[in-house]
This record gives C-alpha cells, structure tokens and sequence, in this order.
C-alpha cells in the first residue's frame, strides 16, 4: 500500500483535495444556491451588475461584531389616487430623477375602476426624499410599511467561504502545474472548472446583498379614488355586439338541444321498452270505474 502511494503520489494528493472539498460543501454553512432567476442591479454609478436572489431559509449563524452593518430595506406604499395609470408614470419618472430604476409595474382596468402596481429602486440615501414626491401624487395615503433584513453575517460568511475556495483552487494550480500525466491533468482542470464556478456562485451573492442595500426597493399599489369617477359610465354601448352575443347563446342552446334528441334516439332499446312495460302494467293494476 505504501509502495503504491509513494509510486501514485498526485492521484493520492488530489483525492485528498477533493475530500477537503466535499468536507467543505456539506458543512452546515453551506445553506446558499444560486437560483435559476438573477436579479439585474444597476449600480449607484452607473452600469448593470447581475447578482442573485437569496434563500431566506438558512440556518441561524452566529451574529458577527461587524460595525458597519449591511441592511436591505424594502418599503410598501397603498395610495388613493385620481389617475392610476397618469400616476404610474410619474412614479417612474420621479424614480429615475432620483437616479432610481423601475423594477416592474402592471396596470388593471376593470371597467372604470383602474388599479395597478409599479415597482422602483432608489438609492438608500435619496430614500426619503423620493417617498415624501411620491405621497404628493396621492389623494390620500392609506398605509405605509418599512421592512428591512440585516444580512451582515451572510455576507461575513461568503467572505469566509470565498477565502476557502481561493485557497483551494491555488493548491489545484499548483497540482496542475507539476502533473505530467494526461489524465491527471484533466481531473485537475475539471476540479478547477468546478471551484471557479462555486466562487463565481458566490461573489454573485455577495454583490446582490452589496446592490440590495444601496438600492431600496419601493412597491406602490395604487387605487382609484371613488370621487375622481365620471358620473356617466366609461364604457361605450355597443348594441351590435349584444346582439351579437344573444344569437350566439340562441344557437348555442338550440344546438344543445339537438345534441340531447340525438342521444335519446340513440338510447331508445334501453329506455322505450321499460316505458312501455310501466305503461301497460299501470293500465291493467288500475281500478276499474263503476
């Protein structure tokens, strides 16, 4: 066994990284993974960095004594307005004269009652400012909400974990560099490939939190206010197409009518003969008139 180990000493050294590393992917600080969706940041200065969503099911670390403390604040805003889709571009106008960015926005319009929702992005030291321009377009503000999520010692655990990895992919290159055999040589680059992707992975969550908490997000629900409406009804009638709709729901029942004959012409060997059979007994049990 030793001869062995002595003969193959970089495949015995590589197996041993690889343990490392698989020591290191199931310990209990591995609670991140990348999801599928990647939130897109424009950073305060200008430019797009992708980062990624996080998973808010981690398991509870220790609280670090980091004093600058890195806090995602997010806002939710329900205002009564008189022109929900006029507002929601002067949301987003407002949001970009900040240096902000819409996030999304939809607009519903059930017969005269619009509503809708618009998301935007601000940076954190501009936030009161853009919230104070956004209640003026408002009739009446009906509830404001801020909620925020201190992910400090997620971001202090990336750090660590990143330190790791760099660690490990610089024994790895080292490896690389006195491997001779081919083999060797691709099982080194495949654990590289494999490394460089996890820090990757990585520094994409650490620049989302970074992002997140420079930009606060601010989601407005808007609603219509009942006094803004017209007193006659928006909606044009359009007698033709009532019309319209009447012959198709007359042809529709006439064709379902047709449908049930059919089936009953079809079924007579099962339910003539019982009728005819109830009929007759019915005739002979009657009683007789005197």
């Amino acid at each position: 066994m030793i001869t062995w180990l002595k003969k193959n000493w970089l495949i015995t050294l590589l197996i041993a990284v690889i343990l490392f590393l698989a020591k290191d992917k199931l310990s209990p600080r591995n609670y991140y993974s990348p999801r599928s969706e990647m939130a897109v940041l424009p950073s305060v200065g200008g430019g797009l960095n992708a980062g990624y969503s996080f998973d808010s099911s981690y398991k509870q670390v220790a609280p670090s004594e980091r004093e600058d403390r890195l806090l995602i604040k997010n806002t939710n805003l329900s205002l009564l307005v008189k022109d929900v889709a006029k507002t929601i571009d002067q949301v987003e106008s407002i949001a970009q004269s900040y240096q902000g960015f819409l996030v999304d926005s939809n607009l519903n319009q059930p017969e005269s009652v619009a509503s809708g929702t618009i998301s935007v992005r601000i940076p954190q030291e501009r936030l009161k400012e853009a919230m104070a321009e956004f209640k003026k377009l408002a009739v009446k503000v009906v509830s404001e909400s801020v909620y925020g999520q201190d992910v400090t010692d997620e971001y202090v655990d990336l750090e660590a974990r990143l330190e790791v990895l760099n660690k490990t992919k610089a024994k790895f290159q080292e490896i690389m560099d006195k491997a001779s055999a081919v083999q060797d040589l691709l099982s080194v680059q495949r654990e590289l490939v494999n490394l460089q992707d996890q820090i990757d992975s990585l520094k994409g969550q650490q620049k989302y939190y970074s992002q997140s908490a420079k930009l606060s997000k601010i989601t407005i629900y808007l609603s219509t206010d009942e006094l803004a409406l017209p007193y006659a009804p928006t909606n044009e009638w359009r007698p033709l197409v009532v019309f319209k709709q009447a012959v198709r729901s007359l042809i529709a029942n006439i064709q379902q009518l047709a449908n049930t004959l059919i089936w009953l012409v079809v079924y007579i060997p099962l339910w003539l003969p019982p009728l005819l059979l109830f009929l007759f007994f019915r005739k002979r049990l009657k009683p007789k008139q005197a």
